[in-house]
C-alpha cells in the first residue's frame, strides 16, 4: 500500500506530496538507528553479560526461580544472555513493532523461544495475571533505556512504573545503579555555542561593534543538553575549574521517582576563572558491589584511557550555566544538578540550595528566541570572527556607495555588515515570525532598527512594494537556512535568486557568486561501525538484525548521503579533495540537470569506508568559504573539518564489514547529478575492484 506524504523541499522551498511505502517511517527509523553501534559496543555488552550472570546467580542462590523482565529488549540480546546465564524465563518488552518482530525471529534462531516471550508493548501497558502478559511479577529487572543524558529517553518513568506494577520488591536490577558526574570548566569555545559575542567590523569610520541585545545576554538559554564526542575537544579549549564531582546516583533495584529534584556538591575551585560550562557523563554499575562498571568518562577522567570504548549511542554532555559567574580558587561554591523526569540542568550557587532563593526546580526557559532558532553549531558559526572577516573582506570588494542590498539567509548578521560597510539601503528577509522578532531585537540593540528593513515573508513572494520600488544591486547570503540538513540544501539560495530576478537591477552582483560540491574518499577511525554488520554478538547470532538494517538501507538510504559533524569523528583522507559539481549563482537555476562522472584516485593505503561531500561558496573570485575541509590534509591524511557544519557521508557498504578483506582498488568511480526540478543531488560511488 502507498501513502502520500507532504514535505517542504529544503532546497527548492516548495511543498511536495510524495508517494511513499506505508512502512517508509519504519525503514527510516531502522536505517538511521544506533542498533548496530550498540551491538558493536563490546564494553557495554560484556559488562551487561557479567552483571546478568551475577544477578541470576544471586537469585538462584536464594533458592528462587529467576524470572526476568527485559524492558526495551531491542534484538533480545540481553534476554538471551539471561537465559544462557540460567534464568528460568524472560519477558522481553519492545514497543517498536519492527524491532519486536525481529527480536522474535532472533530469539527463535538462537533456540530460546521456549524461554523468552517477546511482548510488543510499551512497558507501562504490560499486564500481570493469569490472563495478562506476565503471570506474576519478575524478580530480575534488566533495562537499556539510557541516552547520553541518562534519563532523556524516559528511563525514570519506566523504572517508576516497573517497580510499582511489574517487579517484586527488592528485585535484582541490571544495571544496579547509575551515577552522574560533572566537571565545571571555563571555555570560550564552548561558551560561543550558547551566547552571541560582540562582532567587530573595521569600517571607513573606524571600528564598529555589533553587540547582542541585553535580553539575549540575560537569557538562561535552552535546557536541552548538547551531546558531543567530548574526546574530540582539545584540552587546550577549556580550563578545568573543579575536580570531577559525583552529582547524584539512581538505585534501579529500588523504587525510582520521577519527581523533580536537585543535588548540591560543594567544592573549592581548582583555579580562578569564569564558570561557564558543565561537562557531564555517567557510569552504570551492573552489580550492587560496583565491581562491574561501564563508564562514559572522557579520556582525561577515565581510569584506563587505553581501554576507552568508542561509542556513538552514548556520548558526553555539555551544559551551559544560565550565566557565566566568576569563581575564585579555594573559595567554596556549590554546583547544583537539577532534574525532572526527562531533563537535567545545572546552576552554580554560593550557598547551599536550601538557603538560596535563586534555586528554582523548574527548568530554565529561553525567552530571547535565539536558543530556539539557532543550534549550538550555528551560535559558534556566527561567533567565528575569522569567518566573519572573510565576508567583510568580500563585501568590501562588491559594495558601492549606492548599493541596495537584499540579504537572504536565516538569522544572518550579513545585513548589518553590509550597512556598516557603506551600503545605501539594506533589506533582509526572515521567513518566520520568531526569526523576524529576534533580528528586530538585534537591530534595535545596535540602533539599526530604522536603518535595515526586515521583511517577514518567503523570499519567493517578494513584491516591488516590499523593496520600496527599488531595484537590488547586491543580492547576498551566507547562505544558511534552518531547514537545511545536507550541505547542498543551502542551494535554496540559488532558487531564491532565480525567483527574485525581476527585482535585480541591471548588472546586479550576487554574493556568493558561485558554489562547488567537493568530495574526498576517507577511512574512518570509528564512525564506520554505525553501518557495519555485526554477525555474532557475544556468541549470539544477530544476522537477522544485520539483514533488517540492510533492507532498510536498501529501501533508500544506501544510495543517499547522511549528515555528520565530522570534527567529532576522526578520519584519514585516502584521496585528494576533488571538485565534482559547480553552481553559478550569477545565472538562474538551469532547466537541465548538471551531471558529473569521473574517477577518484586513491593516494594512500587504507580501507575506503566512504566519500565525504561538502559545499564551498565562492564569495568572490578570490574568497571562498568552505563547509568541509578547512585546511589541506596532512601527510598522513588526517582531516580538519569545519566545526560549525555537518558534512555529508556516503558509505561504501562493501567495505564496512571488517571480516571482508580491505579493498585493493586504487580508484573510485562516481556519478553525481543535480536535478533542478527537485533540488536533489543523486550519487553513486563504486569500487571497481571489490
Amino acid at each position: 500500500m502507498k501513502v502520500f506524504c507532504g514535505r517542504t523541499n529544503p532546497t527548492t522551498g516548495s511543498v511536495e506530496w510524495l508517494e511513499e511505502d506505508e512502512h517508509y517511517d519504519y525503514h527510516q527509523e531502522i536505517a538511521r538507528s544506533s542498533y548496530a553501534d550498540m551491538l558493536h559496543d563490546k564494553d557495554r555488552n560484556m559488562k551487561y553479560y557479567q552483571g546478568i550472570r551475577a544477578a541470576v546467580s544471586r537469585v538462584k542462590d536464594r533458592g528462587q526461580k529467576a524470572l526476568v523482565l527485559d524492558i526495551g529488549t531491542g534484538t533480545g540480546l540481553l534476554s538471551m544472555m539471561a537465559v544462557t546465564a540460567g534464568a528460568d524465563f524472560c519477558y522481553a518488552v519492545e514497543v517498536f513493532k519492527p524491532m519486536a518482530d525481529a527480536a522474535v525471529k532472533i530469539v527463535e534462531k538462537n533456540g530460546f523461544s521456549d524461554k523468552i516471550k517477546v511482548i510488543n508493548k510499551h512497558s507501562t501497558e504490560v499486564t500481570i495475571g493469569s490472563d495478562g502478559d506476565m503471570p506474576c511479577r519478575a524478580n530480575i529487572l534488566i533495562t537499556e533505556l539510557f541516552d547520553t543524558e541518562l534519563i532523556g529517553e524516559g528511563a525514570l518513568p519506566s523504572y517508576e512504573h516497573a517497580h510499582r506494577h511489574l517487579v517484586q520488591e527488592n528485585c535484582e536490577a541490571v544495571p544496579h545503579r547509575a551515577t552522574v558526574y560533572a566537571q565545571l570548566v571555563e571555555s570560550r569555545k564552548m561558551w560561543s555555542w550558547n551566547k552571541l559575542f560582540p562582532i567587530r567590523v573595521q569600517t571607513s569610520l573606524g571600528e564598529q561593534v555589533i553587540v547582542p541585545p541585553l535580553e539575549l545576554e540575560r537569557c538562561p538559554g535552552a535546557p536541552s543538553v548538547y551531546d558531543i564526542q567530548l574526546n574530540q575537544v582539545s584540552p587546550t579549549d577549556f580550563t578545568v575549574l573543579s575536580d570531577v564531582l559525583p552529582m547524584f546516583s539512581v538505585d534501579f533495584s529500588k523504587q525510582v521517582s520521577t519527581s523533580a529534584s536537585c543535588h548540591c556538591r560543594h567544592f573549592e575551585p581548582l583555579a580562578s576563572g569564569q564558570a561557564q560550562v558543565v561537562l557531564s557523563w555517567w557510569d552504570i554499575e551492573m552489580d550492587p558491589e560496583g565491581k562491574i562498571r561501564c563508564t562514559m568518562a572522557p579520556f582525561w577522567a577515565h581510569s584506563n584511557p587505553e581501554e576507552l570504548q568508542w561509542r556513538d549511542h552514548w556520548m558526553q554532555c555539555v551544559y551551559f550555566l544560565p550565566q557565566e559567574e566568576p569563581v575564585v580558587q579555594g573559595s567554596a561554591v556549590c554546583l547544583v544538578a537539577h532534574h525532572d523526569d526527562y531533563c537535567v540542568w545545572y546552576s552554580l550557587q554560593r550557598t547551599s540550595p536550601e538557603k538560596n532563593e535563586r534555586v528554582h526546580p523548574v527548568r530554565p526557559v529561553c525567552d530571547c528566541q535565539a536558543h530556539l532558532l539557532w543550534t549550538r553549531p550555528r551560535f559558534g558559526e556566527i561567533n567565528d570572527q575569522d569567518r566573519t572577516d572573510q565576508y567583510i573582506q568580500a563585501l568590501r570588494t562588491v559594495l558601492k556607495p549606492d548599493s541596495v542590498c537584499l540579504c537572504v539567509s536565516d538569522g544572518s548578521l550579513l545585513s548589518m555588515l553590509a550597512y556598516h560597510l557603506g551600503a545605501e539601503q539594506v533589506f533582509t528577509v526572515e521567513n518566520s515570525a520568531a526569526s523576524h522578532r529576534l533580528m528586530k531585537k538585534i537591530f534595535k540593540a545596535n540602533h539599526l532598527e530604522d536603518k535595515i528593513n526586515v521583511i517577514e515573508k518567503r523570499p519567493e513572494l517578494l513584491a516591488p512594494a516590499d523593496l520600496e520600488g527599488k531595484k537590488v544591486s547586491l543580492f547576498l547570503g551566507e547562505p544558511f537556512f534552518t531547514t537545511s540538513l545536507l550541505p547542498w540544501h543551502n542551494l535554496y539560495f540559488w532558487y531564491v535568486r532565480t525567483a527574485v530576478a525581476q527585482h535585480l537591477g541591471p548588472g546586479a552582483t550576487v554574493m556568493p557568486q558561485a558554489a562547488s560540491l567537493h568530495t574526498v574518499v576517507v577511512e574512518f577511525k570509528d564512525l564506520w561501525r554505525i553501518r557495519s554488520p555485526c554477525g555474532d554478538c557475544e556468541g549470539f547470532d544477530v544476522h537477522i538484525m544485520d539483514d533488517m538494517i540492510k533492507h532498510a538501507l536498501d529501501f533508500r538510504e544506501s544510495k543517499e548521503a547522511e549528515p555528520h559533524p565530522l570534527w567529532e569523528y576522526p578520519c584519514r583522507s585516502l584521496s585528494e579533495p576533488q571538485q565534482i559539481l559547480t553552481f553559478d549563482f550569477r545565472q538562474p537555476v538551469p532547466s537541465q540537470p548538471i551531471r558529473s562522472e569521473g574517477t577518484i584516485k586513491l593516494r594512500r593505503p587504507g580501507r575506503s569506508h566512504g566519500a565525504v561531500l561538502w559545499m564551498e561558496y565562492h564569495l568572490t573570485p578570490d574568497i571562498t568559504v568552505s563547509t568541509g575541509l578547512v585546511k589541506p590534509t596532512e601527510d598522513k591524511g588526517d582531516c580538519c573539518w569545519n566545526p560549525h557544519c555537518k558534512q555529508a557521508v556516503y558509505f561504501f557498504n562493501t567495505t564496512l564489514d571488517p571480516s571482508v578483506p580491505s579493498d585493493s582498488s586504487r580508484t573510485v568511480s562516481y556519478t553525481v547529478e543535480f536535478h533542478p526540478h527537485t533540488g536533489d543531488i543523486t550519487m553513486d560511488f563504486t569500487l571497481p575492484d571489490v
